[in-house]
């Protein structure tokens, strides 16, 4: 009985204990649940923004987001994850700040550094309950509110893609360092989200790229601060600037070293692009780890971010502007266009002209990411252009003239043309001047500018070379031989060989006087070869010589008679 009843007790306890597992089981399946429910949630919603629909809201959303972020970059260890986490974190604490009056240009360190002063500063000052911030369901026309007793203050946004919402001021994102330091020795305020010594330790929390222990094994001299900066940061950053510099110029002389060895063109301006983009992009580069990683702030920052960016600027300009150069030189190097000709110098100056807009865009561009007005860049562009354009009257002048010798083409390169007194060989056509080779063999340069206005005579560009001459007989010649001889003269020109049938060679006796008898031969030549022309005039010569010598035709013993070239040549 006895047994029964502690067999019966033991297996009442039993279930009891198996009751009391299985409830906390489920209690602990219920939690798993719980939070597997909420990690679903955030992860269906991982880009879900700050609350800024009220001042309440914006308040609430910034202090809770900086401090999640402090307790995330106190944690031991640091990892890709934490880091996202971070960052997303700190992304949507900044959201709750007025950054459109800070140059994009430093608009991500000016804001990080404005979000920890920020919240550095609120940890010191008594807030009301937060039963009391402001919501627009108790004040729906409630445009600004300041917290009581400071002059931190949350307005609405009345333009832009943020319209409506409420964010800390850019008055009070601007002067949030003067707040910090004028409030930076009162003790913090007990509230369950403050942060304490959050400043110091963002100041002095290096990148990801730089070991954590390395910078806390450091002596604590190079630990002290120095205008703001730790002097290990200092040390960076000298460094970091000279190692930029000393990269940037070895690319340079590396990428002209290796242009001159290329053996192809084609090779050569891809070696000489190549180099100038990879020392175009050191100084972004040397900016993501000043401010990244060595995790610089304050007003260094601004100075040497903008100053690298200005550097990256001028790299990029030089790029674009050495580009239009490069592709010019690379197409005018193809079989099909003439190397100083004008398709040559219309490339070249199209290249160019695409090479200046493009730089022109650029330094637009550039100029607004780092906060100058779009206003103050054109008017700078119009006014530097008109002070440009009159100190370059003359050379503007020449390229309209080359533009319109392009346009018209009245000569090209290896013509020979008589153009301002000057005869001779169109040597190049560049976007100043025209280079003609004299006969003599001297350079005459002539400005674009007068070659569109002057006339000018293409002599290459004759489709015959006209010969007219005067073979003369003497005057006591019988009629006979004078018949003969004008026979003898058209069988010669006759179906020579560079004849045209619209225009044949005529052979008439011109004139007969008392000295002598005149029979004018006149043939045009077609071609253009005046070498191949002067060859045929000394095969006419000998040839009429010795018909005239076998039919005992005699001529005049003056040197009456001309066989080459007329003034009409």
């Amino acid at each position: 009985m006895i047994k029964k009843m502690n067999l019966q007790n033991g297996n009442t306890m039993g279930r009891a204990v198996a009751i009391a597992h299985y409830r906390i089981l489920l209690g602990v399946l219920g939690c798993f649940l719980l939070a597997g429910q909420a990690v679903s949630a955030e992860a269906e919603r991982p880009l879900e923004p700050a609350d800024t629909s009220s001042p309440g809201a914006t308040l609430r959303s910034f202090l809770t987001s900086m401090h999640e972020v402090y307790l995330v970059s106190r944690k031991e260890g640091r990892s890709a994850e934490t880091r996202e986490e971070r960052v997303a974190l700190a992304n949507q604490a900044l959201r709750c700040l007025d950054l459109s009056e800070v140059p994009p240009a430093v608009r991500r360190s000016v804001a990080k550094e404005s979000g920890v002063l920020l919240k550095e500063t609120l940890d010191r000052v008594e807030l009301p309950p937060e039963s009391e911030w402001p919501d627009l369901d108790a004040e729906p026309q409630l445009n600004k509110w300041s917290i009581p007793h400071t002059e931190i203050t949350l307005v609405r946004i009345k333009e832009g893609p943020r319209e409506g919402e409420f964010l800390f001021s850019a008055d009070t994102v601007e002067r949030v360092p003067e707040f910090h330091e004028r409030i930076k020795n009162r003790p913090y305020v007990t509230r369950e989200t403050v942060t304490p010594d959050f400043y110091l330790m963002f100041m002095s929390e290096p990148g990801w790229m730089i070991p954590r222990g390395w910078i806390q094994s450091l002596p604590t001299g190079l630990r002290e601060r120095w205008m703001g900066q730790a002097v290990w940061q200092w040390m960076g950053i000298l460094v970091t600037l000279l190692a930029a510099a000393i990269l940037m110029l070895l690319l340079y002389f590396i990428g002209r070293r290796r242009a001159k060895k290329a053996q192809s063109d084609l090779l050569r301006y891809l070696v000489t692009l190549i180099f100038p983009i990879t020392a175009m992009l050191v100084p972004l580069a040397a900016r993501y780890f000043l401010i990244s990683q060595l995790q610089i702030y304050g007003l260094l920052v601004v100075w040497i971010s903008v100053a690298l960016q200005v550097v990256f600027l001028i790299g990029l300009v030089v790029f674009l502007m050495s580009l239009g150069n490069r592709l010019a030189e690379a197409i005018i190097a193809t079989p099909w266009v003439a190397p100083g000709g004008l398709d040559a110098q219309l490339t070249r100056l199209i290249c160019r002209v695409l090479s200046m807009i493009a730089a022109f865009i650029a330094l637009l561009e550039g100029g607004r990411h780092l906060g100058i007005p779009l206003t103050t860049l054109l008017t700078g562009a119009g006014v530097g252009g008109l002070a440009i354009a009159l100190a370059a009257q003359d050379t503007l002048k020449s390229i309209l003239g080359s533009m319109m010798i392009m346009l018209d083409k009245p000569y090209r390169v290896g013509e020979r043309i008589v153009a301002k007194g000057f005869d001779g060989v169109v040597d190049e056509i560049g976007l100043r001047s025209t280079k003609i080779r004299l006969l003599n063999g001297h350079e005459a340069s002539i400005p674009n500018e007068e070659m569109a206005r002057a006339s000018i005579e293409n002599i290459g560009r004759r489709p015959h070379i006209r010969n007219a001459f005067t073979v003369e007989l003497p005057a006591d010649t019988a009629p006979e031989k004078t018949r003969l001889a004008v026979e003898i003269l058209r069988g010669i020109v006759k179906d020579h060989e560079a004849m045209n049938e619209d225009f044949p060679p005529r052979v008439f006796l011109r004139d007969v006087k008392l000295v002598g008898i005149g029979i004018s031969v006149i043939y045009w030549y077609h071609s253009s070869d005046y070498w191949a022309f002067l060859e045929f005039g000394e095969r006419l010569y000998f040839e009429m010589a010795e018909r005239f010598a076998e039919e005992g035709i005699s001529l005049m013993p003056h040197p009456a008679t001309m066989i080459g070239p007329s003034h009409e040549e």
